[in-house]
């Protein structure tokens, strides 16, 4: 039973976090419709991340609640520091988690500590998503065997990766402008 919730919630997770970063980076580039707005994206997005941290908090309460797991509180915080079994992949996992979480907190912080600051922390948070994605390919040996879970992160990775293309190639006047004033100051 924990080994099926423990999967579950991290797939559930890994979902949330995929539409997290692909309505982050259509919001970036600055992508709407009259059907789905920016501000509706942008409060998809930041719902679907608040999402993904409960059902990564889940994921992570149900991996140490796990008879015989050897996993703690201290090991699911600090990557790398106890000799578990699949130490990189639960790495992996533990920094996606901490990433996800200071995007949060900067983002509630956002006033205080200021755009820039904001922003350099919320980059790196995409660093995450990849990190998840090994986190479950990694430790899940019996998931990869099923077809249907490895056509669930392809598919996630298809989608991130057309969100990403679509942002470079998107045209944004404000970016742009910004761009050319800042090139005419120097």
């Amino acid at each position: 039973m924990f080994t099926a919730a423990g999967h579950a919630t991290g797939l559930v997770a890994t979902l949330l976090l995929t539409v997290t970063v692909v309505l982050g980076t259509m919001h970036a580039g600055r992508a709407s419709s009259a059907s789905f707005p920016r501000f509706a994206m942008h409060a998809v997005h930041r719902n679907a991340s608040l999402l993904a941290v409960a059902f990564l908090l889940m994921h992570v309460v149900i991996a140490i609640g796990k008879p015989r797991s050897g996993l703690s509180w201290p090991v699911a915080l600090v990557p790398y520091s106890s000799d578990v079994p699949h130490p990189i992949w639960l790495g992996m996992g533990t920094v996606a988690l901490e990433l996800l979480l200071a995007a949060i907190v900067t983002s509630v912080l956002r006033r205080r500590i200021g755009f820039r600051s904001w922003r350099a922390v919320h980059v790196m948070a995409y660093a995450g998503w990849p990190l998840a994605i090994a986190h479950g390919l990694g430790l899940g040996t019996n998931d990869r065997r099923l077809g249907w879970m490895v056509a669930i992160y392809l598919g996630c990775g298809v989608a991130v990766a057309a969100a990403i293309v679509r942002r470079w190639l998107s045209v944004d006047a404000d970016r742009d402008a910004r761009r050319a004033a800042k090139a005419a100051r120097r």
